[in-house]
């Protein structure tokens, strides 16, 4: 089926291809298997989406494609560029946290492609949720995060399984990687675009010196410092994450802490208050370093110095993306090695001794009850919060649907009015709990 790259963009609100994409539409036209080497933050995602469409076969009610991915946060995230590039097939997305019985019944009328976690496809083919005799397409993406998140076996198992495969397409954001055997990879086409991550003159980096052996009285005084500029802290140990957090509670800062010990939901609710800057803080381990659909992050503090060199620049791969600019700190304490990787006229910066803290957040996310799944759209709420809630356009913020409910930023001074005046309303006829977030 011959799609239109034009309308699909126009679709996306994007005005081009970049390089990386045009190359990539240039090598699905080629028989060989493709190994894409880019940043983060480049396009990569509709740089495989794209030219995997004019492989599907409207008429062929089988999945065509499948997608690897190694957390349910990338996967999501694929689904919903799918979703808005508006083709008319269908895309199923599935991951461990999520209700099994939810993913089988919507996989009996089979989509054109599944994004999943290795485990999860892994236990939907071996109970024979969906054919996999269609599959022509696999995609593994950022695959060496799956290896390093130990999915060694459960991706061999898969592509033991999938007789029908005839091309393979990988995709990384690391120069140093070794394709697994199982992959059976043949004739490789390598597109190598790492050398287009964040410019120098994009990005800026600085150093922080501690005093104190703890740093959270430097962090205190950076992060005042930074004022409301949306914020990623990267630490190497969940422990500190959370110690790290309980500290900036403790001083009246608004925070979020995202790692992997989080349910799902937990972990979709802080990157929806993050995007829509009902939270401005991110306390993170490098779980959110790649594959996390955040934009428009000012500065990046790495609280704990990076392993590696490769960590410290997946870190700085949240910000100074495409064509913005952004800032990097690392705070080091006076007795702390300063890595080899940084620069010997590297700027230290020296902090004002006094620093109020930063203003609170302007936005406020409301949780409705209900989601895709009950036929709610965001045009409804769009409708709902304007007509019931009384509120204007510029009071209205981002709006993320999910299958089971709804994530809408309003302005924080409009919060108790909204909910007095939607309490016990409805929409669509439905009776919907409405909440606002910590």
């Amino acid at each position: 089926m011959n799609i239109s790259h034009g309308d699909i963009l126009k679709n996306l609100s994007i005005a081009s291809l970049n390089e990386m994409q045009e190359e990539m539409i240039l090598a699905f036209s080629m028989k060989d298997d493709i190994l894409l080497l880019s940043p983060t933050g480049s396009g990569k995602t509709l740089g495989f989406l794209l030219p995997l469409l004019n492989t599907l076969d409207a008429s062929l009610k089988k999945v065509q494609v499948l997608i690897l991915v190694p957390s349910r946060e990338l996967a999501l995230q694929i689904e919903t560029v799918f979703k808005s590039m508006k083709t008319p097939f269908k895309v199923n997305c599935c991951y461990g946290g999520h209700d099994f019985k939810v993913e089988r019944n919507n996989l009996q009328t089979p989509p054109a492609v599944i994004v999943g976690t290795p485990g999860r496809i892994a236990d939907h083919i071996d109970k024979n949720t969906f054919d996999t005799d269609g599959i022509h397409t696999i995609v593994f993406d950022e695959f060496d995060k799956s290896l390093e998140f130990g999915f060694s076996n459960e991706m061999e198992y898969i592509v033991k399984q999938l007789r029908s495969v005839k091309r393979k397409v990988l995709t990384s954001a690391t120069q140093a990687i070794e394709i697994p055997s199982f992959v059976k990879a043949k004739n490789i086409a390598q597109l190598n675009f790492l050398g287009e991550t964040n410019k120098p003159d994009q990005l800026t980096v600085m150093i922080v010196i501690s005093d104190d052996v703890d740093k959270l009285k430097v962090l205190l005084k950076l992060i005042s410092f930074l004022d409301t500029s949306p914020t990623i802290i990267f630490c190497n140990h969940r422990e500190v994450v959370e110690r790290i957090s309980g500290h900036l509670t403790q001083n009246n800062i608004e925070n979020d802490c995202f790692h992997g010990k989080l349910d799902q939901a937990d972990r979709e609710k802080v990157l929806a208050k993050f995007r829509n800057g009902s939270t401005n803080i991110l306390i993170t381990t490098d779980l959110a370093s790649r594959g996390l659909d955040i934009n428009e992050v000012k500065n990046i503090i790495h609280y704990q110095k990076p392993l590696s060199e490769e960590i410290f620049i997946h870190r700085n791969g949240r910000t100074a993306r495409m064509h913005s600019t952004g800032d990097a700190y690392m705070i080091l304490t006076q007795k702390e090695e300063r890595p080899d990787y940084l620069p010997e006229d590297i700027e230290i910066l020296e902090l004002p001794e006094t620093t109020s803290l930063p203003k609170k957040p302007q936005w406020a996310t409301l949780t409705f009850s209900k989601g895709k799944k009950d036929n709610i759209n965001k045009m409804d709420i769009v409708g709902f919060l304007s007509k019931v809630g009384k509120l204007n356009k510029d009071e209205l913020g981002l709006i993320e649907v999910k299958d089971f409910l709804v994530y809408a930023a309003v302005k924080q001074d409009k919060v108790k009015s909204v909910l007095s005046l939607t309490k016990d309303q409805k929409i669509k006829n439905r009776a919907v709990k409405i909440s606002v977030e910590d």
